[in-house]
């Protein structure tokens, strides 16, 4: 069992609105909803985030994601599920949530770069680095994962 820890929303509401603040951000930032929740997927399975990842698996349901792409989205890399630009991402993706592995390749950077704007390519940094941010409040806290 779960212990009860502290509800940032209710301990602390100005730092829980500078995160609601990001994702206003990342609302209006004109990301692809497909590429926002295979960002949020993805970083929330690296890090373990059990509440993030059935809440973006549910949200990738609701907008089209199939079962498949789902489930191998952690073995992207092996499957032609995912297209360029979709690869593109998930390589800078896990770059940044693992960022003390040796930080952002050149490589993967511009590959990111070579298919996005420069303010496309912004809006996966802040995406990359908001859910990262929710995935350690999330952990840290033990938010429970809604039973269905």
């Amino acid at each position: 069992m779960m212990s009860h820890r502290i509800n940032i929303q209710q301990t602390t509401p100005a730092a829980f609105q500078a995160m609601l603040s990001l994702e206003k951000f990342i609302a209006t930032s004109g990301l692809d909803p497909v590429h926002k929740e295979l960002i949020k997927i993805r970083a929330s399975q690296i890090n373990g985030c059990a509440f993030c990842i059935d809440m973006h698996t549910k949200e990738a349901r609701k907008i089209g994601f199939t079962e498949q792409r789902i489930y191998l989205l952690n073995a992207w890399k092996e499957t032609d599920l995912y297209d360029e630009k979709e690869k593109a991402i998930l390589a800078i993706i896990e770059e940044i949530t693992l960022i003390s592995n040796g930080g952002v390749s050149q490589k993967n950077y511009e590959a990111a770069a070579a298919h996005f704007s420069p303010e496309y390519l912004s809006a996966i940094i802040m995406m990359a680095v908001t859910i990262n941010a929710w995935n350690r409040i999330a952990i840290t806290t033990e938010l429970p994962v809604q039973h269905d």
